[in-house]
């Protein structure tokens, strides 16, 4: 077991291997096949290292930092995944999609989309739900002549933004774990600061849609248009379907009921003590894991109840396999953050980013946004970013809760070629040139980052010192 009390760094010598530390992770990231979780391990260590601790305690160091972070969180990943491909394979997400262009009624087909990425993509990951409920919106497009790249956008949008702002999708999960910072605060702020990226980032789709307009043809091939299509006949979005999708209620009930429940925890318990029977029972119910685990029951046995058990196993099993890279790089992130916390290099860049007077979360939202353009991935810059900076933020009295704002929202800087859904949003909608590609989704993302940014300004410079 690492004892830091028994030796001592140079702050100097432990700032170079900081630097050291992340270039390497940066070079091995973006220019080798090693995978990201290593990557990290490997740059904690040679921080370590480099910085002057003594061999027989990194491993002690490494160990707690992983562990820990994963013990805090790992459980809820895992109920979250699980939960996503029940959605996936039940017809929730689309179920949810109708509901809300229904609500919102015909004109406004956009918004209803958005408003659905935004819900959807909580549970599920941003990539497979785009691709599970495009077909909604090229339907809406190929019988209304409204251009799919405002209509599909705004789902696209709509699903990135809580992709990587809200918890407990496992991006902004393992940062405010990081950060230390209350789950039920980060879910009330993230989606706060949400509404302005999406916002944003929905009126940059609608005015460059002036100029890339793609409508469907009769055989539902998307066609790049010169001039828009008229809306020439209204759209049933039941179209006979909706009856084999299960309920409204079932639908939104595994999100929102653990949603629900940690929110109110965390109301009461800041009202009054949680003690007495029911105090205590309200304590554990609106604990992240008990919560996730209600939403996880009423997925497996009201979504699930309507697939095949060996196919709903299979999915789940799947879901399973997609959260262990995620635990990796979310344990090895830990692993980092304890390196540069339990070595006291974040105290001496903490102290001397006091003394310069630069807003500290703006550290996180620069390593954040910086990496998501180096190497594409949203969740890997957050969590990086975090694992980074966050010692550094809370050692300089920064509030851990706009801290990890900050870094989520560098998460969402300029997709392009090396980010993964940036080609799956594009090549779905058809739109085959680079430079039209890169001025619809990069110029999206960006106008949303920019957005959140100063969301996170304004609210930091308000509340900052009461979060």
């Amino acid at each position: 077991m690492f004892n830091p009390v028994l030796w001592t760094v140079d702050p100097g010598q432990m700032l170079i291997g900081l630097a050291v530390g992340v270039v390497i992770l940066v070079i091995l990231v973006t220019m080798t096949k090693i995978p990201t979780f290593i990557s990290i391990l490997i740059a904690a260590m040679l921080v370590a290292m480099i910085g002057g601790v003594p061999g027989g305690e990194i491993p002690g160091i490494i160990a707690a930092g992983f562990g820990g972070t994963l013990g805090t969180i790992g459980i809820i990943i895992g109920f979250g995944v699980v939960m996503g491909q029940i959605f996936e394979v039940s017809g929730a997400a689309e179920k949810m999609a109708r509901i809300f262009i229904k609500l919102f009624g015909k004109g406004r087909e956009s918004l209803a989309l958005t408003l659905t990425g935004f819900i959807v993509s909580i549970p599920i990951f941003c990539d497979s739900a785009f691709v599970i409920l495009f077909p909604i919106s090229k339907a809406i497009s190929q019988k209304t002549r409204k251009n799919l790249v405002v209509l599909s956008g705004a789902l696209a949008m709509g699903l990135v933004i809580t992709h990587t702002m809200v918890p407990p999708t496992p991006g902004p999960l393992a940062v405010a774990s990081e950060f230390g910072a209350n789950l039920g605060i980060m879910i009330l702020m993230g989606l706060l600061v949400a509404i302005p990226m999406t916002v944003a980032g929905l009126f940059y789709i609608k005015w460059v849609g002036k100029n890339i307009i793609v409508i469907p043809d009769e055989d539902g091939v998307p066609r790049r248009l010169d001039v828009a299509g008229e809306t020439v006949v209204d759209f049933d979005i039941n179209d006979g379907k909706d009856k084999d999708l299960p309920s409204g209620w079932l639908a939104f009930g595994p999100i929102f009921i653990p949603i629900i429940l940690i929110v109110i925890k965390q109301i009461v318990e800041a009202i009054t003590p949680l003690t007495g029977f029911f105090g205590q029972a309200l304590a554990f119910i609106g604990h992240p894991i008990p919560a996730v685990a209600v939403g996880v029951l009423i997925a497996i046995y009201g979504l699930g109840r309507r697939v095949n058990k060996d196919e709903l196993v299979e999915h789940m099993h799947a879901g399973i396999k997609q959260a262990s890279l995620i635990l990796l790089v979310t344990g090895a992130g830990g692993a980092l953050g304890q390196v540069i916390k339990t070595t006291g290099v974040g105290d001496t860049i903490a102290n001397q980013i006091v003394q310069w007077g630069i807003p500290v979360i703006l550290l996180p939202f620069l390593i954040a946004t910086i990496i998501r353009f180096i190497q594409g991935s949203g969740t890997v810059a957050l969590v990086t970013a975090a694992s980074i900076s966050a010692p550094i933020v809370l050692a300089a009295g920064g509030s851990p809760v706009f801290g990890a704002l900050a870094a989520m929202v560098g998460g969402v800087f300029f997709g392009y070629f090396n980010d993964s859904y940036f080609h799956v949003v594009n090549r779905s909608i058809g739109i085959q040139d680079s430079k039209s590609q890169l001025k619809f989704w990069s110029g999206a993302t960006t106008a949303a980052w920019a957005a959140g940014f100063i969301a996170v300004l304004i609210l930091n410079l308000f509340l900052g010192n009461v979060m």
